[in-house]
This record gives C-alpha cells, structure tokens and sequence, in this order.
C-alpha cells in the first residue's frame, strides 16, 4: 500500500470589496449560500480538508482578506508563506475589475514560492464572479479571447467565469489551483510543511481572533 502523504497549503482570496470573496469561500468549503455577508474587516479564515486521491491529503488555508486591505500595510503581513491565490472581481461592476491588476501587482511583489521550489511567483487563479446576475440582465458575460489575452499578460495560470450562488466552477477554480500547486511541489521534491520552521506556520485557531473583527464576514 502506497504512503500516505498530506499537503498544507495556504491560499490568498483577494478582490475590491464586494465582490463575493467569502460567498466563495462558504460554498466551497461549506457548500452554503448567503446573501446577508457583512464585509471583512482584516482577515478571515476557512479550512478544508480534501481527499485528493487514495494517497494524498490536501488541507487548504482559506485567507479570506478584506478589499480594503490593499491599501494598508498589512497585505504582506496577510501573504506570508502563501503557495497560491484567487484574485476575486464582479463582473457586474467594471470598477472592480480595474481593481484585478493592482491586486495581481500586490501579490507579485509581496510574495513569492519559498527558494527550496525554485521561487518566482505564485500561482494565482482569477474568479469572474457573480455571473447568476448577468442571467438575470445584470452586466454582461466574459469575452473569453479577450479575458485568455488578459491573464496571459499579467501572468494569471487561468481564469473561471464563477457564481457562489448558482455553485458554478468554484470547485474547478480551486481544483485547477490545488493542481498547479502539487505539480509545483512535485517537481521540486520538498514537502510544503518541510520549508519552514513549525513556529513560522500559521495556525488557524491559535490566529483567527487577532486578526479578524469578532464574527466579521466579507461577501
């Protein structure tokens, strides 16, 4: 019988504010839907275990961060140690979406893959989110050629289409990032939880208070 092995990988959730970041969030690891989320003030956190395959545990760190931190101090504070990330706008609100390429610059420049995997950026997805609205007449869908051309100058592995509401594609987004991040680590032969000292890793219960506004949610 094969080893089995486990994965800690930390994840940034990042976007303007409102633009559904935690709404994600809970369908994903909780598979529920609200529309009632009051906004994240600092960080938030969310954790889910997943069976990737007979072998192999991957438990995702959630980091729900507010859409006004951008424009604080504390995002690198927020990205240490992060091996991939969402980068979250609303595609009925083009506003945010001029938002997407200074989020993607603050990851850049604020963190990287650790040394032991070659270093370089990270990994980073981009969710069109709230696309249950532009059913309902509100906006308008994706131009894919024109989004395929946008991630590819600024460097983002892929971009979904996603509604929380409806559960679209927030399972493949994140299965799609969970992969270029194993592939990563795979290729490097060095464990993620191996690459730093065990005072250096976040802890979700021994964190949540200092960062996050008692009982604070984002959408």
């Amino acid at each position: 019988m094969a080893e089995m092995r486990e994965y800690l990988y930390k994840i940034l959730v990042v976007g303007d504010l409102g633009t559904g970041k935690t709404s994600i969030i809970r369908r994903y690891v909780h598979n529920i839907f609200s529309s009632n989320y009051k906004s994240t003030i600092g960080v938030d956190f969310a954790l889910k275990v997943i069976q990737w395959s007979p072998e192999i545990i991957v438990r995702l760190q959630l980091w729900d961060i507010a859409g006004q931190e951008r424009f604080g101090n504390m995002t690198r504070v927020y990205y240490k140690e992060a091996l991939g990330a969402f980068v979250v706008y609303d595609v009925t609100r083009p506003n945010t979406f001029d938002g997407v390429t200074r989020w993607k610059n603050d990851i850049d420049t604020k963190v990287t893959l650790p040394e032991a995997w070659g270093g370089g950026k990270i990994p980073v997805v981009l969710l069109a989110n709230k696309s249950d609205l532009v059913q309902e007449g509100h906006g308008q869908h994706v131009n894919a050629a024109e989004m395929d051309s946008f991630c590819k100058d600024l460097g983002f592995i892929k971009w979904f289409e996603t509604s929380a509401k409806d559960n679209i594609n927030i399972e493949e987004a994140a299965r799609h990032l969970i992969t270029a991040i194993l592939n990563i680590e795979e290729e490097s032969g060095v464990d993620a939880l191996a690459l730093g000292e065990e005072s250096d890793r976040v802890h979700l219960d021994q964190n949540k208070q200092q960062h996050n506004n008692s009982g604070s949610n984002c959408c």
